[in-house]
């Protein structure tokens, strides 16, 4: 038996560690173990336009299995555009592993030909970040590496120079046993004790819930029943905990909807479970809050905390729900509730208004239609910008759709990208990918990977030829807009020429037909969707001072609009309500 060199050794246990395919661009110091790859029945090699890509779309790959996804860049400026999407996966806590391929050993430090230093580069975005300068250092630096990235959940980076990527692997080495999937954490009896005394003490209990619910929609329905607690969410929690949930009051933020800012700020207790809900403007400073977080470097970064509990949320409601006294007072439950509803009542006559013929079309009416006609168990990868309203508000949760974006880190030009792992998972899931033009743009020779391996991908593009986004940043500063134009061709006839199925509607009565026709279409599609710039109403009271990007407001409601089948939901909800 030939004698392994440190790139057959490498590619060896990313496969023990359950990697199925390496996202990356072939180059230099990377092609020994792309050769290593391409001799290993048991990985792919998945060839992209932009490193960029690459990582976007193992980050999706790890949040929809829950398991280790790798990527790859050659030494230099290939490994340095992972930098972005590993940015987003290690902030998403996506599992990946980055391989940045290195400069010749013996040239580290002289200013050789493309040297970059990426133990420094990637040090902000990774939980590990080590270089293997000597084949003895293998096969243990990568395990650890493994370890880091599964076992804390994000980014570990492995850079390795080519010419040590070429040599023999280390005889006798140690390969131990590799931690595939993370344990449940349970809180300590003392912190379920205090925090059941809490609970029993308030009159007023809301739920406030993000990505960390995953998993715990039955315990949180369970406990919101046990308590009689409304139940809001951010961004990220909403597709784990608003199907199928009759103590729904809606999102908070900055793309809120209903009453969830309410039942925060109205509460006695506010609990919140598994978020890192960013906007501290929206969080109350008057009411006691406890927060349970797996991650206890979340705990309290947010907002003053009465009470800090270490746990993942399905475990620590598993531990508190027997223990609580049932509550049988609903007064504050179906307050919150009414007001959802009416909330709701209000802002989808927004959009209703003659919407099936407005043109160019309203993208609440595409959001709209999209959420109808899309499969059960879809999978959605949202832009960053005004795709995130339309997902926000549009897109119905059931327990098997998935939506994926860049929720945490913000980039733009990440739902193709991420639609590309989310596809190679499983070509017959349907995969949707919510473009807008500018983040389609900025990364569309990537479009090219789709027609390469002709992945299904479908995506319907917001085209809108502007940054909307951040036109109405600037509007709301009191700046007039400024840069934020696009110059756009037809996109349907640009995917065609490159070989994919693609349609253009700038008619709402051509909509229905062209999302369908698309969706059967068994290749890749792109619907361009013509829509309107200025679709979104602006409530007066916005002042130039509430409203800084999307990192700072003391606004309470930013932006208006259609809400869709939530609507439904929250008047079925309230059936149970007692009218006065």
């Amino acid at each position: 038996m030939a004698k392994q060199n440190v790139s057959e050794q490498f590619v060896d246990i990313l496969v023990r560690a359950g990697v199925k395919r390496l996202y990356g661009v072939v180059g230099d110091s990377l092609n020994p173990v792309v050769d290593a790859i391409r001799r290993n029945a048991a990985i792919d090699w998945i060839q992209v336009r932009h490193e960029e890509t690459a990582a976007f779309a193992a980050g999706a790959e790890a949040q929809i299995t829950g398991s280790l996804a790798a990527c790859a860049g050659s030494c230099g400026p290939g490994n340095l555009h992972l930098i972005n999407g590993l940015y987003d996966a290690h902030r998403s806590m996506a599992p990946v592993l980055a391989l940045a391929s290195h400069i010749p050993s013996s040239e580290i430090g002289l200013g050789y030909f493309q040297e970059t230093h990426p133990e420094l580069l990637f040090q902000e975005c990774s939980h590990y970040n080590e270089m293997i300068s000597n084949p003895q250092q293998m096969p243990r630096l990568l395990q650890t590496a493994i370890q880091h990235a599964i076992g804390r959940g994000g980014v570990s980076v492995v850079s390795m120079p080519g010419d040590i990527a070429s040599q023999p692997a280390p005889e006798k080495s140690i390969e131990h046993a590799l931690v595939t999937s993370r344990p449940s954490v349970r809180p300590g009896d003392e912190e379920i004790d205090k925090l059941c005394r809490m609970v029993d003490e308030a009159r007023r209990v809301t739920l406030f819930c993000g990505s960390g619910t995953a998993g715990a929609h039955a315990e949180v329905m369970e406990f919101a029943e046990r308590v009689k607690a409304p139940v809001g969410h951010a961004l990220r929690g909403k597709e784990w905990i608003q199907y199928d949930n009759p103590y729904d009051v809606g999102m908070s933020g900055l793309l809120g909807y209903g009453a969830a800012y309410e039942a925060t700020n109205e509460c006695d207790l506010l609990i919140l479970l598994g978020t890192d809900f960013p906007y501290n403007a929206f969080l109350p400073d008057d009411v006691k809050i406890v927060q349970v977080d797996v991650r206890p470097e979340h705990l309290g970064r947010r907002s003053k905390l009465d009470l800090a509990v270490w746990g993942d949320v399905r475990e620590t409601l598993r531990c508190l729900t027997p223990r609580v006294k049932p509550k049988t007072d609903r007064k504050f439950l179906d307050r919150m509730l009414k007001k959802h509803a009416d909330a709701l009542e209000g802002v989808v006559k927004a959009y209703t208004r003659k919407v099936d013929k407005h043109v160019p079309i309203h993208p609440e009416y595409v959001a709209s239609v999209l959420d109808e006609l899309a499969d059960d168990d879809a999978v959605f990868t949202v832009d960053t910008g005004m795709c995130n309203v339309w997902a926000a508000r549009y897109l119905s949760p059931n327990g098997k759709r998935r939506v994926i974006g860049s929720f945490s880190h913000g980039s733009m030009a990440n739902a193709l990208p991420q639609a590309i792992g989310a596809q190679f998972v499983d070509r017959n899931r349907q995969v949707v990918s919510m473009s807008g033009d500018g983040g389609f743009t900025m990364l569309m020779g990537d479009f090219l990977t789709l027609v390469q391996y002709d992945l299904p991908v479908k995506v319907v593009l917001f085209n809108n030829s502007s940054l909307g986004m951040v036109e109405l940043e600037m509007l709301v500063a009191g700046l007039p807009s400024f840069g934020t134009t696009n110059k756009n061709p037809d996109f349907a006839a640009v995917a065609r020429a490159a070989g994919a199925y693609g349609v253009r509607v700038e008619k709402p009565k051509q909509l229905e037909g062209a999302l369908k026709d698309a969706f059967k279409h068994k290749g890749p599609a792109l619907v361009d969707v013509v829509t309107d710039p200025n679709a979104l109403s602006i409530p007066p009271r916005i002042s130039a001072d509430m409203v800084t990007g999307f990192a700072l407001s003391a606004s309470k409601i930013v932006l208006d609009g259609g809400v869709g089948r939530m609507l439904q939901m929250a008047r079925s909800n309230l059936r149970n309500v007692p009218r006065p």
